[in-house]
């Protein structure tokens, strides 16, 4: 199994389901989540953010080792430090009371590439079926290095701009992603504010490029998907709709607040977690701090860990980064393929 799919060119027409699983760093996506989608006939995504290649490598041999249908695998690509260091010092003092609460120190607000050339190392050397990249475009000489090796590269992207260059750096598909999605904007510019443009909206304004598009944001029913693909999509990602599949690796303050929607009753955009803008579940953290804090991607996910880490920990759903999208209502705790199903169109 593991090697069935290197060197073979990725189609969407040969999904049973054409529903992607979104990559969901931070511990959503595990190998058992993405084999299980893959397996029961949608794309499976494991995501290599926050991990190491080697951490990285571990979980592609996982999935080989679960199915022998494609999956993916999801990288961030690095950009330049766009932090004010004096708003950063001021944000941490901000902070400092908040880790106090857990007994924790604020961790290092350090800038770093997320080992992307130690990923692309392991990529090439196991040509894992689709590569996907969020947060910018890869140079083109590194796709056109993943895609000699048989790998079907897509890109994330907001906008008709970003759209553009990233075509222009060789990318097979675009998966279009809009305000709606949980978790992180996908946008190239770290301290882009969010895009009001619906996902729709996007996807029309990007209907005369010969590339599939995969629609994201906001799908978490099989009414979205038929929706999505009647303007154009081959394809939706779908990430919240996954977060309490039994096989995710969700946070257990993660899942209980994703039923509670008495309690957490709207989602809202913030950067106060990471330094870039993502959507969650509005819990007290963000009312607290979303004002004051600055941009600053990787740096201030980096200040922010130990403290969401202990708050997660304490199963203390208020100070921790509840990341979902507009429709988290919808969220099933069930199997994966039983989700996968009710995303069908």
């Amino acid at each position: 199994m593991a090697t069935q799919h290197r060197g073979t060119r990725f189609r969407f027409d040969a999904l049973a389901v054409p529903v992607i699983q979104a990559p969901m760093a931070g511990g959503p996506s595990t190998p058992q989540l993405a084999a299980a989608v893959s397996e029961s006939g949608g794309l499976g995504f494991i995501a290599a953010g926050y991990k190491t290649a080697a951490a990285m490598r571990t979980e592609i041999e996982s999935v080989r080792g679960q199915t022998d249908k494609p999956f993916g695998v999801n990288l961030f690509v690095p950009q330049p430090s766009v932090i004010d260091p004096a708003a950063l010092q001021r944000y941490a003092d901000s902070l400092a009371p908040d880790a106090g609460r857990f007994g924790v120190g604020l961790g290092e607000p350090r800038h770093d590439d997320d080992g992307w050339d130690q990923k692309l190392e392991a990529l090439l050397d196991l040509a894992p079926p689709v590569v996907s990249f969020t947060f910018d475009v890869p140079r083109a000489g590194d796709i056109e290095a993943l895609r000699q090796r048989g790998i079907y590269v897509i890109a994330t992207v907001t906008s008709r701009d970003e759209a553009v260059q990233a075509l222009a750096a060789g990318a097979d598909a675009l998966c279009v992603q809009g305000p709606e999605a949980g978790g992180h904007r996908g946008t190239f510019a770290a301290d882009a504010p969010p895009p009001l443009v619906p996902l729709h909206g996007i996807l029309g304004g990007l209907s005369d490029l010969e590339v599939p598009l995969i629609a994201a944001g906001g799908i978490a029913t099989a009414e979205h998907t038929r929706a999505a693909l009647a303007v154009g999509a081959v394809a939706v990602q779908a990430g919240t709709a996954f977060l309490c599949a039994d096989e995710a690796g969700t946070k257990a303050a993660h899942r209980a607040a994703l039923s509670a929607s008495d309690h957490f009753t709207t989602t809202a955009v913030t950067r106060a977690f990471s330094g870039r803008n993502a959507r969650g579940l509005q819990n007290e953290f963000m009312r607290r701090h979303d004002r004051d804090a600055p941009y600053g991607y990787p740096e201030i996910h980096h200040l922010t860990s130990p403290l969401r880490a202990a708050a997660a920990a304490a199963g203390d759903p208020e100070w921790l980064n509840l990341w979902a999208g507009i429709n988290y209502r919808s969220c099933m705790q069930a199997p994966a393929a039983s989700i996968l199903e009710s995303l069908a169109p």
